[in-house]
């Protein structure tokens, strides 16, 4: 059997969204031929914790893990927070927070972590898997990033090892949608870009999560037409199995509602203001809804939810374990996704396909999003700018193409994987 390396900054108990992909596909590929080993972080403090998810990961995994130099508890002293007080990632970007302390933050985390936050990982994370690659031989290394940091240790153990490593790129590196509205000085663009590139070109193939990404690293860099792949985020079956096949009933306070469910951390730049002007409108028509938010959610969007007068009426779930999260979405009678620009798929938007229910998308020129919603017959993309009257005045949920649904199994994106490793 091949061996494969997987570096991945996020496992479990951490219920960091990105590290979902990984595990997964892990766990189908040992069925083609491949068995994984797994490079990550030891003691990472940034996430809650979803103690569940240790069931997934197969106990004769090797997993290697590498302590971090990580910067968040002095940026938690910093802004005034306890040491064990955990950090929402909606907030520590937010331009709602107009304080000194988390204006010098941001421009510490924008131009002096480079690529990421994560780079006190590199140094103990390459010397830890150079101890196992000294004695062990691996057939290929795959790299998950964001945080890219991830790209460089697979880069250097390539180099060092002569083992060809893969990186995946869930979102891109330099212009990360997050960036938009601050500021990085050019020194930290030449490095960020000089980076990049290196990773880029030194790669035996490149894996993008979303099509749009990979046609708009073709553009940056043309030499990689003839090693780039698409494998999308998907979801994965096996967590399906023991739930309903059918939509839940009501109980309690969902009775007689309409229910609107967004999973997953919700930025500032993702504030869907049209649906909640809609949202009110009906309300003083008489209407009932509920708005349901289980993940971290942006001041901005809060103060959104305020404004339109709309706060009796949604709840701030907080996070909730996998298994639970998806319960909770077959209690919806909408979902909503929200996408940050044309090359971004939300990851929850293939959980939501899955589920079945009518989604509601927002998204700017997103083509993507929405030939996914329109080939599998869930759901329609509006523009942030865009009047949502419709939403409810028509039945958004067309005929589901199940054929369509399946092909975002991660089981099939597994072994996509596998034919890309092979060749």
């Amino acid at each position: 059997m091949k061996k494969v390396l997987f570096i991945t900054y996020y496992w479990p108990p951490s219920e960091k969204a990105s590290l979902h992909w990984p595990l997964d596909i892990m766990n189908h590929i040992q069925k083609f031929g491949w068995q994984p080993i797994v490079l990550t972080t030891k003691d990472e403090t940034f996430t809650q914790k979803d103690e569940s998810l240790l069931r997934k990961v197969n106990p004769d995994w090797l997993v290697i893990k590498a302590k971090a130099i990580e910067p968040f508890n002095l940026y938690r002293r910093f802004i005034g927070k306890k040491p064990d007080e955990k950090l929402i990632a909606s907030e520590t970007i937010s331009l709602e927070n107009k304080s000194l302390a988390h204006k010098i933050s941001i421009w510490i985390r924008m131009n002096l972590f480079i690529p990421d936050a994560r780079i006190g990982w590199y140094l103990p994370a390459v010397r830890e898997a150079s101890k196992f690659l000294s004695r062990e031989k691996i057939d290929a290394i795959v790299s998950i990033g964001p945080p890219h940091t991830t790209h460089l240790v697979a880069k250097k153990l390539s180099c060092k090892f002569g083992i060809p490593f893969f990186p995946v790129f869930i979102d891109p590196w330099v212009d990360i949608a997050y960036y938009r509205n601050f500021k990085r000085n050019k020194l930290t663009l030449f490095i960020d870009n000089y980076l990049e590139k290196s990773v880029i070109e030194k790669s035996a193939k490149v894996i993008f999560v979303t099509q749009s990404m990979k046609e708009d690293y073709l553009n940056k860099y043309p030499q990689i037409k003839d090693k780039s792949y698409v494998l999308y985020w998907g979801y994965n079956e096996d967590d399906f199995r023991s739930l309903p096949l059918n939509p839940l009933p009501k109980e309690g306070d969902f009775l007689n509602f309409k229910v609107i469910v967004h999973a997953g951390n919700i930025f500032d730049y993702q504030n869907p203001e049209m649906l909640w002007k809609e949202v009110a409108v009906r309300v003083k028509q008489g209407e009932k809804f509920k708005i349901r938010f289980i993940g971290t959610v942006s001041p901005l969007i809060k103060q959104s939810i305020r404004n339109y007068g709309l706060e009796s009426i949604t709840e701030y779930v907080g996070f909730l374990p996998y298994k639970e999260m998806l319960t909770e979405l077959f209690k919806a009678d909408y979902l909503l996704v929200c996408a940050t620009e044309k090359r971004h798929v939300p990851g929850k938007l293939f959980e939501y396909i899955r589920i079945g229910k009518p989604i509601i998308a927002f998204g700017n020129d997103n083509k993507e999003v929405e030939d996914i919603l329109t080939q599998s017959g869930l759901g329609k993309l509006f523009r942030y700018d865009e009047e949502a009257k419709e939403i409810f005045e028509n039945e958004m949920q067309r005929e589901i193409n199940t054929e369509k649904v399946k092909q975002f199994d991660r089981r099939v994106i597994a072994e996509e994987l596998v034919r890309i490793l092979d060749n």
